[in-house]
């Protein structure tokens, strides 16, 4: 069972028992991330993601990795676009000790310049080890095609420049703003301790601040197209389609539909370009689903001369599935694996708590397993091409790395 509680500032608490582990996870979510950063601070909320971990008031950055160490702890946080994580995995008998390290940096983290302008040099260094993995980056250069000047498209990591612009005041300034409780959300799972709701509301009842930030004006997709001249062995490329924000009624449908797209070895993608036609060593397809907005997206690394033969043979498969559709079998699999994965998932108290927190910050409200199973095995094959139809046939973005930047045949150059 999900309990929901809301403490009198605003600040929410989610959690789930689950009596026959004897783990703990827990995880203070804030809903802040690259979207919410002007140009000038891009990189900001993943910069104060590092520095959480850099000093407190009453313990170094070396004290606090020991506190976790003597406790056989897990702990960690990653920032993403919309947002920042601060998560931790203990065995239950040391639930009180790690919430209370995780309150400690995240109430009384100190900034100490010194370990600002260190810890610039560790991001750019970040940077430019993303920047020398064009396989990632190419993804980077995607969400920024596709999102035109809206904030979504712009680098979790910030760039050189703005991560070496960044001063104590920026810091301080930020958290003051997008660190308040109304959009933070502590989420716990596992082998709780009975008071463990009272002691979470002891901790973070000092949470206090202003307003929960508003959101800016949603990203329209954009078919742009991004290029980036590299001297690699391989061109990495990536299409772009819109797609749904998380919180649609068709989530579960795409999910289904990219699957059978590009999703496991089994897909169109996989035994069409790299099986049947040999032109590919790593191809697949994914959805990103935001809050406004969702990106649907094909990756293939090819040689170098192969960029438009890819291109093609991608958009042959996206039109013949337009055409003809997915087959029952390839549906029912796709549902299988689907709840498969779901089911699995929820064995690990870390999976179930950062379900927990990610539903209750960008969607607010919480299904079981057993209702999104039957939401999955209601989806009708007509759903799932008609949804096909709408997303294969529009307008796609392109990135493309490269050692030439040539621009695939098909695409003009924006």
């Amino acid at each position: 069972m999900i309990i929901r509680h809301t403490l009198e500032s605003g600040l929410r608490i989610v959690a789930e028992k689950i009596p026959h582990v004897r783990s703990v996870s827990m995880g203070i979510w804030v809903g802040t991330g690259s979207e919410n950063e002007t140009p000038e601070l891009n990189g900001i909320s993943h910069f104060i993601e590092h520095m959480m971990f850099k000093g407190t008031k009453t313990r170094t950055a070396r004290q606090l990795a020991e506190a976790f160490d003597e406790i056989g702890g897990h702990v960690n946080a990653f920032t993403s676009k919309e947002i920042t994580c601060y998560y931790a995995k203990v065995l239950d008998q040391h639930f009180s000790t790690s919430l209370s390290i995780l309150a400690d940096m995240f109430f009384d983290s100190v900034f100490a310049e010194e370990e600002i302008r260190k810890e610039k040099k560790v991001i750019i260094e970040e940077i430019r080890m993303v920047e020398d993995t064009p396989d990632d980056l190419v993804h980077d250069l995607l969400a920024e095609a596709s999102a035109g000047d809206h904030a979504l498209g712009r680098p979790v990591l910030g760039s050189v420049e703005t991560v070496e612009s960044f001063t104590r005041e920026d810091i301080l300034r930020y958290l003051e703003q997008h660190y308040v409780p109304e959009n933070v959300v502590i989420a716990v799972a596992g082998n709780l301790p009975d008071d463990f709701l009272e002691e979470i509301e002891r901790i973070f009842s000092r949470h206090q601040g202003g307003p929960k930030p508003e959101r800016g004006a949603p990203p329209r997709f954009h078919p742009g197209i991004k290029i980036r001249r590299k001297p690699t062995e391989q061109s990495h490329i990536c299409l772009g389609m819109p797609g749904l924000p998380v919180g649609d009624s068709r989530i579960y449908t795409l999910v289904l539909l990219n699957n059978v797209l590009g999703g496991n070895m089994s897909s169109r993608l996989f035994q069409e370009v790299r099986e049947e036609r040999g032109l590919a060593y790593s191809v697949y397809s994914y959805h990103s689903a935001h809050k406004d907005a969702g990106l649907f997206a094909v990756y293939a690394g090819t040689k170098h001369g192969q960029e438009d033969e890819v291109v093609e043979c991608v958009r042959e498969i996206l039109a013949d599935i337009c055409v003809k559709g997915l087959t029952p079998r390839e549906l029912s699999k796709a549902k299988e694996q689907l709840k498969s994965s779901l089911m699995l998932g929820l064995e690990s108290s870390n999976n179930r708590m950062s379900r927990l927190g990610r539903n209750e910050l960008l969607l607010g409200r919480h299904l079981t397993l057993d209702e999104i199973v039957e939401s999955v095995d209601r989806i009708t094959l007509d759903e799932v091409n008609e949804l096909a139809k709408e997303i294969f046939s529009s307008s796609m973005s392109l990135a493309l790395i490269s050692p030439d930047g040539k621009v695939p045949g098909g695409f003009g150059r924006n």
